[in-house]
């Protein structure tokens, strides 16, 4: 099946002030995500079924790239910096 990314104005507008080895970073695990959206880890949200997260280090921070599996389409919704334990995900979800 072929999926079709999108992406929301909060990913967009936090990936705007990164640097480029950063977004060729994400670029790359986008299209892991495009080719298999399944293979990165399941969480838990409130709203949807099928969100996942993708593991990265953005400047030595630990980031977490979340995404939404709704076929035929993906969304990508935000970057989320890990100390800060989930705690905006529903609120970030919240805006699909």
């Amino acid at each position: 099946m072929s999926f079709e990314i999108k992406a929301l104005k909060t990913f967009l507008q936090q990936a705007k002030l990164l640097d480029e080895k950063s977004k060729r970073i994400i670029r790359e695990k986008i299209e892991l995500i495009k080719a298999n959206p399944f293979r990165f880890k399941r969480i838990y949200s409130k709203r949807f079924n099928k969100v996942f997260r993708v593991r990265l280090s953005l400047h030595g921070k630990e980031t977490r790239l979340i995404y939404v599996v709704i076929e035929p389409n993906i969304l990508i919704v935000c970057l989320l910096e890990r100390k800060k334990d989930y705690k905006d995900l529903e609120k970030y979800l919240s805006k699909i």
